[in-house]
């Protein structure tokens, strides 16, 4: 009797299994973001307690305030003079951005990346529906929204702020982190494969960005930031004015794009899409003749991708500098302030720059883990069965594709230094093209190192990659941040590789520091690429 109601249950309620499934899929990235998420409010919290508070008065306030530069980075500065207020505002975009991003590639991945691998025609070939799966992944998603957002307000409140300002913010980053989430499942029945409908909603949170800055810059388009999540978590100012209004606006952002989901996914055939790329175009044949070819033909759209998105970035730092200086020439306290932060030079336009480049390492690791990981999941795909059933070397074959990662994290780092010039020659600050490329430069052993460690993972544990290409650059980051936040011993700080870059081009590099750091890089690249050639293919 027991057997038969376990059976029964099993059979009459798939939709658990499904859940409990798509839960377990993101259980691990859902507690590794809210971690990072929660990590940097307690840190910036307690680093205005120990820092910056009893240190800068109403007029630097006020200062801080009016300057349109502070207002397109940061957003418009509120409620400075308590630790909660203060901690929202600088970390406030930044972790809005982190968790968005996480939610539309967990929604593109569970969703049309599933579909794509063959997974839903198994699960579709019971008594679900595409739209019952939709409804659990949707569940899914705000389920680990919510997991963020709370591990946030308790943070927060933990290290002593307003309660209220605290569950305002963390309502924030629940909507924040499920509207894009949801804008990830639309995404993903609009177009037909998972890597177009991670572009197009990437692109959205892009957007929605840009109004932000424009709506706090620009006093005539205000009224923007109706329009965007981070435009209205700037407007319910936790801390501050702690309004409802905006929140309100932003569930509705929730709801809108899930539910738009539904309704495109009950009227479309599995493998279908909305948009629909022609097949009758005449066959691109260009850069298939060869496995370099075909490596740079798979990189191109990416890299591109990727060197416009920093690139607009870069330019408007640029576009910044001459107003950044003017603030730190006006007010020395801020620069102290932020040497203690461990951002100095801002005084001076190289040094500004220094600062801002080092921040560079990030999306440049970032983009080299990428590549490395869409070789595992071509890989999985078996897209590489074919390939290696010919008389080829699993050295050639990855070692070409290594080599094209290295080539667009050039064209990342150029990008990134041209924009940034581009933006001081619009703005007449004092920087040159020749100091903007040897800070982007110096910025490479790190990137690389990201590299290193992805292709390690990609011999031995390729599951594993994207967490471990991502320790060099996102772990030594915030390492390098909580050591010189807090006081740690200097001899941990060693450990990060952002503590050996030298602030170039305000300083000359450190050429031993970068020398190590590429020698570990190619020792990690053989060490992956040995246990690479040796391993099974997985799929």
């Amino acid at each position: 009797m027991t057997t038969s109601t376990t059976v029964s249950a099993g059979v009459f309620r798939p939709g658990r299994a499904v859940a409990r499934l798509t839960r377990r899929q993101t259980q691990r990235g859902a507690l590794f973001v809210a971690a990072i998420a929660a990590g940097m409010s307690a840190l910036v919290d307690f680093q205005y307690r120990t820092t910056f508070a009893d240190t800068v008065d109403s007029g630097a306030i006020r200062a801080l305030a009016e300057n349109p530069a502070i207002r397109v980075l940061f957003g418009p500065p509120l409620a400075l003079s308590d630790a909660g207020g203060f901690t929202v505002w600088r970390t406030g975009t930044p972790i809005l951005v982190l968790c968005g991003v996480w939610a539309l590639l967990a929604a593109t991945r569970l969703t049309r990346g599933a579909e794509d691998a063959g997974h839903w025609e198994l699960l579709l070939g019971g008594r679900l529906r595409p739209l019952d799966l939709l409804v659990r992944v949707t569940g899914t998603l705000w389920l680990a929204a919510a997991v963020i957002a709370v591990g946030v307000g308790t943070a927060l409140i933990v290290t002593g702020t307003d309660p209220l300002g605290a569950l305002l913010h963390a309502a924030c980053v629940f909507g924040t982190t499920a509207t894009f989430g949801g804008v990830g499942l639309l995404t993903a029945q609009l177009v037909s494969s998972r890597s177009a409908a991670t572009w197009l909603a990437s692109a959205v949170v892009g957007v929605g960005l840009l109004l932000r800055m424009l709506a706090d810059g620009v006093a005539a388009f205000a009224w923007a930031a109706w329009f965007t999540p981070f435009g209205l978590a700037a407007r319910v100012a936790p801390y501050a004015d702690n309004r409802v209004a905006p929140l309100l606006v932003l569930l509705l952002f929730v709801v809108v794009p899930a539910a738009s989901a539904f309704a495109v996914v009950a009227r479309r055939d599995l493998g279908g899409a909305v948009i629909v790329v022609s097949g009758t175009r005449a066959p691109r044949t260009r850069l298939l003749g060869s496995v370099a070819g075909f490596a740079v033909r798979r990189a191109a759209a990416p890299t591109a991708g990727w060197a416009v998105g920093i690139g607009a970035y870069f330019l408007l730092i640029g576009a910044l500098i001459s107003s950044i200086l003017e603030f730190m020439d006006e007010n020395p306290r801020f620069a102290e302030l932020a040497a203690t932060a461990g951002f100095g030079g801002l005084g001076s336009a190289t040094g500004f720059a220094a600062a801002m480049f080092a921040l560079l390492a990030l999306p440049a690791g970032g983009y080299a883990e990428s590549r490395i990981s869409a070789m595992v999941a071509d890989e999985k795909a078996r897209r590489w069965t074919a390939l290696h059933a010919l008389p080829l070397s699993r050295y050639y074959s990855a070692g070409t594709e290594i080599a094209v990662t290295v080539g667009g994290l050039v064209v990342l780092l150029v990008a990134a230094a041209s924009a940034m010039w581009a933006g001081a020659v619009l703005a007449g600050a004092p920087l040159t093209l020749g100091d903007a490329l040897a800070g982007a430069a110096n910025v490479a052993p790190v990137a690389l190192l990201a590299l290193g460690a992805a292709v390690l993972a990609f011999g031995w544990r390729p599951d594993a990659v994207g967490v471990i290409g991502a320790i060099p650059v996102v772990g030594g980051f915030l390492l390098d941040v909580v050591v010189q936040s807090t006081g740690a011993p200097g001899w941990i700080r060693e450990i990060s590789p952002f503590a050996h870059l030298a602030a170039v081009p305000d300083t000359a590099p450190d050429w031993a520091a970068s020398a190590t750091m590429i020698a570990i890089t190619i020792v990690a690249i053989a060490i992956g690429m040995y246990g690479y050639t040796r391993r099974d293919l997985q799929g």
